[in-house]
């Protein structure tokens, strides 16, 4: 097996990253990481690069939304930045990779959506290329609602990207879709280039017809391998991981001590290095 490299969403420290983005990266480097996945980049792309050089840290992949006009966010939605502006500043931050985190799920609910989906992911990727970049999806359970043809929307959509669209699989949200998590991890083959390793309940998937909307707030996560999710046989049932990406959606408790206990959980389980 091949061992992906640890990293860490650092949505999962949003508020701490907001109040002392040094401070905060320091810690992560102490505590044993060496790649971190950014989000909200685009406008404070050379005050993040400076923090990771002084962390000794890099950030091969972050999130920003390639494929809508508007992003959701804890907070309320917020305008999104053209894809130039977000390579630009994905070039800057040392980003490899710029991954789209979250689109409308009632875009994944029809077969014209999710084509959409496809041609404007296809369409990125052309786009990053200028930048040298390249450009990937993360799932959330939206994908796992619809299905034509006996494809569920996730898988319709793969099979209309182009080979350099890359993906990122979060285990956690996976399960919550219904999904055999080390079956599709396995499905995915070379495009599959991270996984979101979460842990928890699994929970009715919040984005099914009549459920109700999701409160983060509620979210029961875990340190990885304490909850329902398959995480070692999702990690281990593909060797094209190259990075095991620890997220929390709401920390249960001091969000730096839960890091450093996911984070060992991989390790020890020789699942990430």
């Amino acid at each position: 097996m091949t061992v992906p490299a640890a990293s860490v969403q650092l949505y999962s420290l949003a508020a701490e990253l907001t109040a002392d983005m040094a401070g905060s990266l320091d810690r992560l480097a102490a505590i044993g990481l060496r790649q971190v996945e950014a989000f909200d980049f685009v406008d404070r792309a050379p005050a993040l690069r400076a923090a990771l050089d002084g962390s000794g840290l890099t950030s091969p992949t972050g999130h920003a939304p390639l494929l809508s006009d508007e992003l959701w966010t804890p907070a309320g939605s917020i305008p999104t930045p053209a894809p130039e502006k977000v390579f630009e500043a994905a070039a800057v931050a040392g980003i490899q990779t710029v991954i789209d985190p979250f689109v409308d799920p009632a875009r994944w609910l029809t077969a014209e959506g999710v084509d959409d989906i496809a041609d404007r992911l296809n369409a990125a990727a052309e786009t990053a290329a200028t930048f040298g970049l390249s450009v990937g999806y993360h799932n959330h359970a939206q994908e796992f609602v619809a299905s034509f043809d006996g494809e569920t929307a996730h898988e319709r959509a793969v099979a209309r990207l182009d080979e350099r669209v890359k993906l990122e699989l979060d285990l956690y949200w996976a399960a919550v879709g219904g999904q055999d998590v080390p079956a599709l991890a396995r499905r995915l083959g070379s495009r599959l280039i991270a996984v979101h390793v979460k842990d928890g309940a699994v929970i009715a998937n919040p984005w099914a017809p009549g459920a109700p909307d999701l409160d983060p707030s509620t979210l029961a996560q875990t340190h990885a391998g304490t909850g329902e999710v398959p995480l070692a046989a999702a990690l281990r049932a593909n060797d094209e991981i190259a990075l095991a990406v620890i997220e929390y959606d709401r920390a249960p408790g001091d969000v730096f001590e839960d890091i450093a206990a996911s984070l060992s959980f991989l390790r020890a389980e020789g699942l990430a290095r």
